[in-house]
């Protein structure tokens, strides 16, 4: 009898994709619609372009999906998550930002969401396995860990937002894409004639979309203007037009010019309404030589002792930077960089690798330049 696999079908070419490859595979898959956002519900309406649409993204997407599903001929059914989603994940990436802080959405989304409420209720399936259109790949061991690895498109690899997985997640886990690039996933969706082939890729937040971000974030956090000092003089440089959409290492938007090297964020006073500017992409205060990580996953069942080489990613397509890692606690770990590493911002995630091997990744807490914290950040 044919293992079943539940299938996360968002009305996109790559998922469409995995549901097909998993098909010629010889299991049996159900596709599920995931609905986790409602924008009247959730008073999305500043920055919201699709408000005055006929038929919102989501319907659109869901009607994609069926119509991937019926092309396909597989089973498809449409699960609400709107709750979980707004308190595992939204409440969250909006507490953050107001603490001038940066969140992933996509990591905590993956982590709440698409392998915890939906691995639930593919359980409720009778799956055997859950699958995603993510680029990554996982090697499954009778009686051991499951290993995750990145996806083999280097440009596409998605293991970033996938490094809170646990071994329970994993270990049910199939990514169908891992082993191809996605000019090939463009490719077999037009020789199999896919209704979505040609549908451009979704960008946005996760399970949100496209939002004049400055405008949608004022659905939930007043703007508020500051100043804008530099650091080292603590001359008023400029003014700012609300914390939260600054992050550190930012260049441009910030509307201050004159002579010598450009301008770059290095750091906030959240209880002051202070944006610290300084200049030159160089600086002390935007290199770090270390960083506290906090809320680690670590995706192996062992956890490393002592002090262990390794890489790391501090943003999503950042090169692989060789750093030593050390656990502190159970969720908390010290990374000594290699090299000084710019723009380490407190609130993204650290990812960390042993080559091809995502090993976990926690959350920036706080950041060091030779031992000493830098403050503001």
């Amino acid at each position: 009898m044919a293992k079943k696999v539940v299938l996360g079908l968002s009305g996109g070419v790559d998922s469409a994709v995995a549901a097909y490859l998993l098909k010629e595979q010889g299991y049996h898959v159900i596709g599920v619609f995931m609905r986790n956002w409602d924008s009247q519900l959730n008073n999305d309406i500043l920055g919201n372009p699709t408000n005055e649409n006929s038929i919102c993204p989501q319907e659109e997407d869901y009607n994609d999906a069926k119509a991937v599903a019926k092309h396909l001929g597989i089973e498809i059914k449409r699960v609400d998550f709107i709750g979980e989603y707004w308190d595992h994940v939204f409440t969250y990436f909006i507490e953050e930002y107001k603490k001038g802080r940066t969140p992933n959405p996509d990591i905590l989304c993956n982590k709440h969401i698409k392998f915890k409420a939906f691995l639930d209720y593919a359980k409720e399936l009778g799956a055997d396995y859950i699958a995603t259109g993510h680029y990554a790949r996982v090697e499954h061991f009778e009686g051991l860990d499951s290993i995750m690895y990145k996806g083999h498109d280097n440009n596409k690899d998605q293991t970033y937002f996938l490094c809170q997985l646990n071994q329970k997640q994993l270990q049910t886990t199939l990514f169908p894409l891992g082993e191809i690039d996605k000019s090939e996933v463009r490719k077999i969706a037009k020789e199999i004639d896919l209704p979505v082939a040609n549908k451009k890729d979704s960008t946005g937040i996760c399970f949100i979309g496209e939002r004049n971000f400055k405008e949608f974030l004022q659905n939930y956090i007043p703007a508020k203007n500051g100043k804008m000092v530099d650091i080292e003089s603590g001359k008023v440089i400029g003014e700012h037009i609300g914390i939260m959409y600054y992050t550190i290492g930012q260049r441009k938007g910030l509307g201050v010019g004159g002579p010598g090297e450009a301008w770059f964020v290095v750091g906030k006073d959240y209880d002051k309404n202070v944006l610290y500017i300084s200049q030159g992409d160089q600086n002390d205060w935007l290199l770090s030589s270390g960083a506290l990580i906090s809320d680690v996953n670590w995706v192996g069942s062992k956890k490393p002792e002592g002090t262990i080489s390794c890489h790391a990613k501090f943003r999503y397509r950042q090169a692989d930077n060789p750093i030593q890692l050390k656990f502190l606690d159970e969720n908390t770990v010290y990374l000594t960089f290699d090299k000084p590493v710019k723009a380490v911002t407190p609130g993204q995630a650290a990812v960390f690798y042993d080559g091809q091997i995502c090993l976990g990744g926690g959350t920036i807490e706080k950041v060091y330049n030779d031992g000493k914290e830098l403050e503001y950040l």
